[in-house]
């Protein structure tokens, strides 16, 4: 399937035929989807004189997973959501696009999928609806505190244009402050710009009532636990370093998904190397950033903290004897490498109760 706000390609492939057809759906049509499927196992099943279950392809995108649950709820449908990215395509210099091109190679990609060839896509994990919702808390959170300075930087830009340096709207007592500030050359502000950054302010108060209630529903996310398992993010908590915030992020962006081997994690956070080989062609890249953005740059962020709040813990030690041997060169590739092994070291963690070697816990 191909889905756009306004129209849904269906692509099928019938047994029994080699001609691919076509159907369009009115987006967010549900029951004409299901009657554009019913129809077509109706047809199949009258060529063959047999039932065929569906098995059906989208790609991970603006739709989100709500309808990959919708059609998963039926017994007579396979759902499958796939990473578009890791679909091979031509790399012809001016390659073509369309949602029919699309749907065909959807196709392709399912039967090779189904087929067992190894490494043909990556098919996404669906998380579940409440795993899904707990992302929004330190999501939201982002996009306030950069709201927050966009303000910021407004009000001291149009500060600085009449020579004022040491107004700081974070302050609590910004209202006051702002009356009694006079321009560069002694005059009080003047009316309309007065009043564009008053209106600013109050932009920016209704974003910190927003980003403290937000913090308070994230404390109580972190802080949760249940009577068998303790919560991985009261765990991270307890480690010297590590606030609510990276807490928050680790486990909801991570460390809540089941990761079969270290490889995985680490390709999950984008945090692999890509090496470029070819003959006597024999190059690095650098890490892949094919994962999750938001796990990745919170992993490098931590790795810079970690080296401050935990120096005498191994991987800090590995760290400095890295950059040493290059003769204090490479540092930022070197905190890219601490940031996959903190991560891995960090799920060993909380996944099996390995403790970090050197690690300094907080005292309770």
């Amino acid at each position: 399937m191909e889905l756009s706000k306004s129209t849904w390609l269906v692509t099928s492939l019938s047994p029994g035929s080699e001609k691919m057809s076509r159907h369009s759906v009115i987006g967010g049509d549900i029951a004409g989807l299901f009657a554009c499927f019913a129809d077509l196992r109706r047809k199949t099943q009258a060529r063959t004189d047999k039932l065929y279950p569906l098995v059906v392809i989208q790609e991970a995108g603006l739709d989100g997973f709500w309808l990959h649950r919708v059609i998963d709820r039926e017994d007579w449908i396979e759902s499958h959501v796939v990473d578009a990215a890791s679909i091979a395509v031509s790399r012809r210099r001016r390659r073509a696009k369309t949602d029919r091109i699309d749907g065909e190679t959807l196709i392709r990609a399912l039967m090779a999928y189904k087929r067992g060839e190894p490494r043909v896509c990556s098919m996404v994990r669906v998380p579940s609806p409440e795993e899904e919702d707990r992302r929004r808390v330190c999501r939201e959170r982002k996009a306030l505190v950069a709201e927050r300075i966009v303000h910021v930087n407004r009000v001291k830009g149009l500060l600085f244009s009449q020579g004022i340096r040491d107004y700081d709207p974070l302050r609590r007592d910004r209202r006051k402050r702002l009356e009694a500030l006079r321009t560069g050359d002694g005059r009080a502000l003047s009316g309309h710009i007065g009043a564009q950054i008053r209106r600013e302010l109050d932009r920016l108060e209704v974003l910190l009532e927003q980003i403290r209630v937000v913090e308070v529903e994230r404390d109580a996310l972190v802080a949760e636990a249940t009577p068998d398992i303790p919560q991985p993010a009261a765990m991270l908590l307890s480690i010297k370093g590590i606030g609510p915030e990276f807490a928050a992020v680790l486990y909801s962006e991570g460390l809540f998904r089941h990761f079969g081997n270290r490889r995985q994690l680490a390709a999950y956070a984008g945090l692999v190397p890509s090496p470029w080989q070819s003959g006597s062609i024999d190059r690095e890249q650098g890490v892949s950033k094919a994962g999750n953005p938001r796990l990745r740059t919170t992993m490098v962020q931590l790795a810079w903290l970690w080296l401050r709040h935990q120096p005498d813990s191994a991987l800090a030690r590995w760290f400095k004897q890295r950059v040493e041997y290059n003769g204090g060169r490479l540092r930022k590739a070197t905190i890219v490498a601490l940031a996959r092994k903190l991560l891995i070291a960090l799920w060993k963690y909380v996944t099996a109760g390995v403790v970090i070697e050197g690690a300094i816990m907080k005292v309770a």
